[in-house]
């Protein structure tokens, strides 16, 4: 049950916004086996003063178009599945909305499953 926390440059436009939000979905359900209509993720936008990035950290080109995608999830997942699901991100992104691969930076966060409740006050993975 990942929870997805993306950060943007504002003014990127409605479609836009949603393909993010659908090669995200697509990258995790193809690498993390994530299950249909398991998504929970928010887009905030940030205007330039209030967004900054290290444009050439690394190595790295970023662009203004630079997208933080952080992912919290159960820590269940190997290394493989980690590296997959960045690269495939990265690729989904890249055809659709087109972010450069340069732009789409992904952190991931894991937790415990216990550490997670969907509704009700249960911790459902207890």
């Amino acid at each position: 049950m990942p929870l997805v926390h993306i950060s943007l440059s504002a003014g990127k436009p409605e479609p836009y916004r949603q393909a993010i939000f659908d090669s995200v979905y697509r990258a995790l359900r193809e690498t993390f086996d994530v299950p249909e209509d398991d998504q929970f993720m928010t887009i905030t936008e940030h205007d330039a003063t209030n967004f900054r990035y290290g444009t050439s950290y690394l190595d790295v080109a970023r662009s203004d178009d630079v997208v933080f995608i952080q992912i919290t999830a159960s820590h269940t997942r190997t290394v493989e599945q980690k590296k997959a699901l960045f690269q495939r991100a990265a690729q989904l992104l890249g055809q659709n909305p087109g972010i450069r691969s340069e732009d789409v930076f992904v952190n991931l966060v894991e937790v415990a499953k216990e550490n997670w409740s969907l509704g009700h006050g249960l911790a459902q993975y207890a």
